[in-house]
C-alpha cells in the first residue's frame, strides 16, 4: 500500500517542479477518478479475498477458488467500464470535481491520458488482495513495486528530457500501471497456488453477492472519500475566491497535502490488509484468541505510526510542501495552516480504516459498512459544508480534527464490544 501511494506522490513532485502550482491543482481535480477506481477494486478485491480466507478456514477449498475467479474477472470488466465512462464524460466530470478555468487546461489532458491505465489500476489494486490471500504476499508487493519504480524513472524522463509536461507524467503513470496489471495476470496464469480452472472465471451472481457483502465496507470508505474530495474542491473554489488566497491556491495546496497524507493512510490500510487473512481464517476456524491479539497489535502499530506523522506534519510543513515545487507566500501560508489544523488528529486517524477492515474480515459486513462511513460521511462532510458558513475558508480546516476524533472514538467503542463478545464466546465454549 505504501508503494501504491507512490504513483500519485511521484506524479505530484515532478508535476509541481516541472509544470507548477496549476499542475498540482490539476492532479487534485483528477484525484476522484483514482479514488473511484480504488473503491471498485476494494469492493471486488477485499470482498473476494475475505470470502476466500473464510471459506479456506472452513475447509471449503473448491468454493473458495470459485469466489476468487468471479472476483478476478469482475475486476477486469469493471476497470474497462470506468475507463470508458471517464473518456466519454471527461469535461463534465472535471467540472463536477471542482476545476477552475485555469486548472482545467492541465486537468483535461492528464485525466484523459491516465484513463487508459484505469483497467490495469483496478486489476492491480484488487488482484493483489487475491494474491495475498493465495499466500503470496511477496509477489503482491513486487507487482506494486515494479510499476512504481517504472513510474519514478519515466516521470522525469518524459517531463524534463522529452518536454512533455503534464502529459508526460500521465503516460508514465499509465505505463507503470500497465506493467503491474500484466504481472497480476501472469500470476493467475502461471504461479497461483489455488485451483483456478477456466470455468471458475465465469462470474456467478451468488458469488458476486457474497463478495460485495464483505467488500462493500472498504469500498464505501473510498466512495465517501471521493464524495468528500469533490465537495471539498468545490467548497475551496467557492470560499477561496472570497479569501486572500484565491481559488487556485487552496485547491493546489490540498492536492499536495492529500498526497502526503496518502503515505500515512497507505501504511494504516496496509496494516489492516495484512491482518485480514489472519482475522478471516482464524475467525472461520473459531480461534478467537488470535483474532483478538492481532487486532490489538494492529491498533498499537497504527497509533505509533500516527504519532510519527503528527510530529512530522506539525514541525515540518514548509519542508514537505517544498518537495512539490515553489509557490507564493500565500501558498505556503495556507499549506502550513492546513497541515497543522486539519491534520491535527492524525495520531489516531489509522484506527478507523483499520477497524473497517477488521469487521469486514470477520464477516460483520453491516458493522464494516457503518464504520467506513463514520469519518467521511457522518462527520466530515456535514462539517465542511457548515463551518465555512461561519468561519469562511478556515472552517474547512477546523472540520478535520473534529471529524477525525469522533470517528476514532466510534471505532474504538465498536471494536472493543466485538472483542469482548469473542472473549465471552470462547469462555462459554
Amino acid at each position: 500500500m505504501l508503494v501504491s501511494s507512490l504513483y500519485n506522490i511521484v506524479d505530484q513532485i515532478f508535476i509541481g517542479r516541472g509544470v507548477g502550482m496549476l499542475g498540482n491543482a490539476a492532479t487534485n481535480i483528477a484525484f476522484p477518478v483514482s479514488i473511484i477506481c480504488t473503491a471498485v477494486a476494494l469492493l471486488l478485491g477485499i470482498g473476494g479475498a475475505s470470502n476466500y480466507n473464510l471459506l479456506m478456514g472452513a475447509g471449503r477449498k473448491e468454493e473458495a477458488s470459485s469466489v476468487a475467479g468471479t472476483s478476478l474477472s469482475m475486476l477486469l470488466f469493471s476497470g474497462t467500464v470506468i475507463a470508458i465512462i471517464t473518456l466519454v464524460f471527461l469535461d463534465p466530470l472535471l467540472h463536477l470535481f471542482g476545476g477552475t478555468r485555469q486548472i482545467l487546461e492541465y486537468a483535461r489532458p492528464y485525466t484523459g491520458i491516465t484513463a487508459f491505465g484505469v483497467p490495469f489500476l483496478v486489476l492491480t489494486t484488487g488482484g493483489n488482495h487475491l494474491i495475498r490471500a493465495d499466500r503470496s504476499p511477496a509477489y503482491s508487493m513486487y507487482c506494486m513495486l515494479t510499476g512504481a519504480i517504472l513510474n519514478t524513472i519515466l516521470d522525469p524522463l518524459f517531463i524534463f528530457v522529452f518536454g512533455w509536461g503534464i502529459e508526460g507524467a500521465a503516460w508514465a503513470t499509465v505505463l507503470g500501471e500497465t506493467v503491474s496489471g500484466l504481472m497480476v495476470l501472469f500470476y493467475f496464469w502461471k504461479q497461483k497456488k489455488m485451483v483456478l480452472r477456466k470455468e471458475m472465471l465465469v462470474p456467478r451472481w451468488r458469488y458476486l453477492k457474497v463478495i460485495a457483502s464483505l467488500g462493500v465496507a472498504s469500498s464505501l470508505n473510498q466512495v465517501a472519500m471521493a464524495i468528500v474530495q469533490i465537495t471539498l474542491n468545490n467548497v475551496l473554489r467557492r470560499y477561496g475566491a472570497d479569501s486572500v488566497y484565491g481559488s487556485d491556491i487552496p485547491i493546489a495546496c490540498v492536492g499536495v497535502i492529500s498526497k502526503v497524507n496518502m503515505v500515512f493512510m497507505a501504511i494504516c490500510i496496509g496494516i489492516s490488509q495484512g491482518c485480514q487473512p489472519i482475522w478471516g481464517f482464524n475467525c472461520g476456524a473459531k480461534n478467537y484468541d488470535r483474532v483478538r491479539k492481532t487486532y490489538l497489535r494492529a491498533f498499537q502499530v497504527a497509533v505509533a505510526v500516527g504519532i510519527l506523522f503528527f510530529i512530522i506534519f506539525q514541525l515540518f510543513p514548509d519542508q514537505l510542501v517544498s518537495i512539490f515545487g515553489t509557490g507564493s507566500k500565500e501558498y505556503f501560508q495556507f499549506a502550513r495552516r492546513y497541515f497543522r489544523i486539519f491534520m491535527f488528529m492524525v495520531f489516531i486517524n489509522g484506527i478507523q480504516p483499520m477497524s473497517t477492515g477488521f469487521f469486514s474480515s470477520i464477516g460483520k459486513a453491516g458493522l464494516g459498512v457503518f464504520m467506513s462511513l463514520t469519518r467521511q460521511i457522518l462527520f466530515l462532510l456535514p462539517l465542511i459544508l457548515l463551518f465555512p458558513l461561519l468561519f469562511g475558508i478556515d472552517g474547512v480546516m477546523y472540520a478535520g480534527p473534529i471529524a477525525d476524533g469522533a470517528a476514532a472514538l466510534v471505532a474504538i467503542l465498536f471494536a472493543g464490544r466485538e472483542l469482548r463478545r469473542m472473549r465471552r464466546e470462547k469462555e462459554g465454549c
